[in-house]
């Protein structure tokens, strides 16, 4: 650059020499002023940039403590920044996390050298390497409800898989797959059942397809399916075992980094996924239920059964329907579900026959013609999901004995529902045991007290036919009312008595407002609801 400026100014001096001595003095001294300038610029600043700037535009860039050189923006040390990772994860097979303080020290300039992409990027990378955090390996995360295991790769999920449908899959006649799933923003991949006899149909179908499926041959196919399934199937023309099979849950993949410490060994994997553990849940009794019943459904033990339940005194406790047993349940963490048709010869049971009564209320049944069992030969295709039988559908049967069914009359009519009979109200007495309020009281309550004003408005709870209204010695002046389906409410304690026997009430209807006659201790109502001339809880009964 020196070079160039003097030839300028040699330049400048010979056109000088033939012009005016003065003038050329003033011009000579104004060059030689220009000449200073520009060797103090070349001395200061080893190279151009741009001229003018405002803003900062030339930035010394420190990463992790490390000097690493000179650009011209930000935008510039963020792209280095971002290519020397890549340069680290293109080296490796693993996940690397570093340390990434970069630190910029930004001026305005008119001329100043900066350094290569490449120079910037080599020295990033240097001092990246410097600041390894931690390197994560890639693996993939199987997730199974709340369960999760990190397996290596995927043709270790594969084999999990497949070892959980070979405890059932003796033939290897499925296999399971990896898709990818659709309903998933992220990468994620999903678990399916594939049969060996599909793929072969498809590429049977896709040759079919390549040669053309027309002609005589095709005629002929057809008209063997058509005849095929129009011939009625004797035992031995079903194909037997094991039908269909996938999983009952679903399995979801997601490829990720781990810490290489997180990722499972595949044994592990498979023991941990296919052996049972026990799972307690809660069984609600049925009608007709037994404990021995119950404890074999279960694949249970009568101890066992016993010992979770210790509410039940022995092999012989009562249980009712509704009631509640704890039971244990083996389950392994993936559960498989399944279709074997089999062949059978056993005892069956002829499906229940209902007959309707029409006088009746729904919660009136009635056995008329007890069931007794018969027998058969049956092709079944039973349904499992692990071990259980879920369901069993008779595909072919041949009756050897007829079952007799069992015929169960039942009532039709929707029973009436009972309501509060009075608005507002505090409940100062419930139903059952207490202390003697007042002399003559009893100690026993066989309904419920609300405490109410004298005067406040009773509703009958549910619509009926009044039997009584008067007085009732203790009760003081009282209401009793018939209802549709065999129950009695009593209204008690009143002060005034708005109906009369025979009258006909709707749920709701005022049938007497509230007092404090009889054995009372304070103006309130009492209430009760008879079932079979028994007093009853009130409370479980109001709606």
């Amino acid at each position: 650059m020196l070079h160039y400026c003097y030839e300028i100014i040699l330049k400048v001096d010979h056109i000088m020499e033939n012009k005016k001595e003065p003038g050329r003095r003033v011009i000579a001294a104004f060059y030689d002023s220009c000449f200073l300038v520009i060797i103090l610029v070349v001395l200061f600043f080893p190279s151009f940039g741009g001229i003018g700037h405002s803003e900062e535009n030339y930035f010394h860039v420190i990463l992790n403590g490390s000097d690493v050189g000179i650009v011209s923006s930000r935008e510039e040390a963020e792209k280095c920044l971002i290519a020397a990772r890549r340069v680290i994860n293109r080296d490796s097979d693993h996940m690397i996390l570093v340390k990434s303080d970069m630190v910029l020290h930004g001026r305005t300039v008119f001329f100043g050298r900066t350094d290569t992409e490449s120079y910037i990027i080599s020295n990033m990378t240097d001092a990246l390497k410097k600041g390894i955090k931690d390197t994560q390996t890639e693996a993939y995360t199987v997730k199974i409800k709340q369960y999760t295991v990190n397996l290596a790769n995927s043709d270790d999920v594969t084999k999990l898989l497949k070892d959980v449908l070979g405890k059932y899959d003796s033939k290897s006649e499925y296999a399971p797959e990896l898709i990818n799933d659709p309903t998933r923003q992220l990468s994620a991949l999903t678990a399916q059942v594939t049969s060996k006899k599909d793929i072969e149909k498809k590429t049977d179908e896709e040759q079919n397809s390549y040669f053309g499926d027309v002609g005589v041959f095709a005629a002929l196919d057809k008209m063997f399916e058509d005849t095929s399934a129009a011939k009625e199937k004797d035992f031995a023309d079903y194909d037997l075992g094991l039908m269909s099979i996938d999983f009952a849950d679903k399995v979801e993949v997601i490829q990720t980094y781990i810490p290489s410490n997180e990722i499972s060994s595949l044994n592990a994997a498979i023991d941990d996924v296919t052996k049972d553990k026990e799972k307690k849940q809660i069984y609600e009794v049925k009608s007709g239920d037994t404990l021995s019943q119950i404890a074999e459904s279960f694949g249970l033990s009568m101890d066992d059964l016993l010992a979770m339940n210790s509410g039940l005194d022995g092999a012989g406790a009562m249980i009712r329907e509704g009631d509640e047993l704890t039971v244990t349940v083996p389950e392994p963490e993936l559960s498989v579900t399944r279709q074997e048709q089999v062949f059978v010869e056993e005892d069956y049971e002829a499906d229940i026959i209902y007959k309707d009564n029409d006088s009746w209320f729904t919660n009136q049944s009635e056995v008329i013609q007890q069931p007794s069992a018969g027998h058969r030969k049956a092709i079944a295709l039973i349904t499992y999901t692990d071990d259980k039988e879920v369901l069993k559908e008779i595909e072919k049967q041949e009756i050897t004995m007829e079952a007799v069914p069992k015929i169960i009359e039942r009532g039709t009519k929707v029973p009436p529902t009972y309501i509060k009979p009075i608005s507002g109200g505090r409940l100062t007495s419930g139903f059952g045991r207490r202390k003697q309020p007042k002399k003559g009281a009893s100690t026993y309550h066989k309904g419920i007290d609300w405490a109410t004003p004298v005067g406040t408005a009773v509703m009958a709870s549910s619509a009926g036919t009044v039997v009584r209204a008067g007085w009732g010695s203790g009760y003081g002046k009282v209401v009793y009312i018939q209802h549709s389906d065999g129950r009695m409410t009593r209204y008690g304690h009143l002060s005034k008595i708005i109906v009369k026997v025979g009258d006909h009430v709707d749920q709701g209807q005022k049938i007497a407002l509230s007092g404090n006659t009889g054995v009372s201790t304070g103006a309130h109502l009492h209430f009760e609801i008879l079932i079979g001339g028994v007093q009853v809880n009130p409370l479980k009964y109001l709606n």
